[in-house]
């Protein structure tokens, strides 16, 4: 199914499972849908900037992707097709959108730096790609050093019709929802579907300020389904008392360097994936920092038994 602006609820970003030897665990990944599936994900976006997507190959990134799209029957998959240049980012949406695609997300290169330059950038990509893929601009200056301001999406998703959605990740970044969703209110912007990231660190007010749900690749992504359906129904105070339970996990595994080997710990933990290797370069948890999040998680399970996390594997 193609990717719209009525898109919502909670997009779970997805890493990719390595064998301990660095291998791509394609049972893992299987494995992996199916938990994202089985806790009420909407879709699944995979090669994200937490996806360790320079790490592979052009070869291994579509065989990955693939291996998503064939494994999720009803789940939408996005993939991130983002590349330093745009013969690579051309054949990798081609291939992806040819195995089932929903659509692809697109980040701005970090050189990036004037209004002109960023909106030229985005132009020249849906050249690149074909205005009939629908993509979503991912805005995450933070990491990407590139600042967006709400009237550059703007230009951006007027300037592009194929652009359907907007992962949204700056921070602070309240206000911009606001402005984008005023935008839209004045019929000064099309419809536009809102996903926020950020390891959900900012979800409860992101959805009470208009956006449509989540995308990001917290360890727990059924607490991220559960607030977006709390926020969506009105009920705010069941929405932040989830959330707040939460928090200490979700703030511990935004650290930059670390936060993908905390993320991949605790899916292992779930029995999501069957190892938390990371490619290399990668970070590893120390046994001090493993201490930690167990203790987290121990303290989590006392409000939200999903995190008492006395597993087995799941078969695939």
């Amino acid at each position: 199914m193609k990717l719209t602006h009525e898109a919502k609820g909670t997009f779970a970003i997805a890493p990719t499972p390595f064998h301990d030897d660095g291998r791509i665990d394609d049972g893992s990944i299987d494995r992996l849908t199916d938990f994202y599936r089985e806790v009420g994900c909407n879709g699944i976006t995979v090669l994200g900037i937490m996806g360790e997507a320079p790490k592979l190959d052009g070869d291994e990134a579509l065989g990955v992707a693939t291996r998503f799209i064939r494994r999720a029957k009803d789940l939408q998959i996005i993939v991130g097709v983002s590349a330093p240049g745009f013969a690579a980012m051309r054949s990798l949406a081609h291939g992806v959108m040819d195995a089932g695609a929903a659509g692809v997300m697109i980040a701005p290169v970090p050189s990036l730096r004037t209004d002109d330059q960023i909106t030229g950038y985005f132009r020249q990509a849906v050249e690149a790609i074909g205005d009939d893929i629908a993509w979503v601009l991912q805005d995450y200056p933070l990491t990407l050093a590139v600042v967006m301001t709400p009237q550059v999406i703007r230009r951006i998703v007027m300037d592009n019709p194929s652009c359907v959605m907007l992962k949204h990740e700056d921070w602070p970044g309240l206000d911009k929802i606001s402005a984008l969703r005023a935008f839209q209110k004045d019929g000064s912007l099309r419809p536009l579907s809102i996903l926020t990231g950020n390891g959900g660190l900012f979800l409860d007010f992101e959805m009470e300020r208009g956006a449509d749900g989540a995308m990001t690749g917290y360890a727990f992504p059924d607490m991220l389904v559960d607030v977006v359906k709390l926020s969506k129904s009105g009920q705010r105070e069941a929405a932040h008392d989830l959330f707040d339970a939460h928090l200490p996990l979700v703030r511990y595994e935004q650290q930059q360097g670390v936060g993908l080997a905390v993320r991949k710990y605790v899916l292992k933990r779930r029995g999501a994936i069957a190892s938390d290797m990371q490619r290399k370069p990668g970070s590893a948890l120390s046994a001090s920092a493993r201490g930690e999040v167990d203790y987290l998680l121990a303290r989590l399970a006392r409000t939200d038994q999903r995190a008492n996390l006395n597993v087995q594997l799941r078969a695939v």
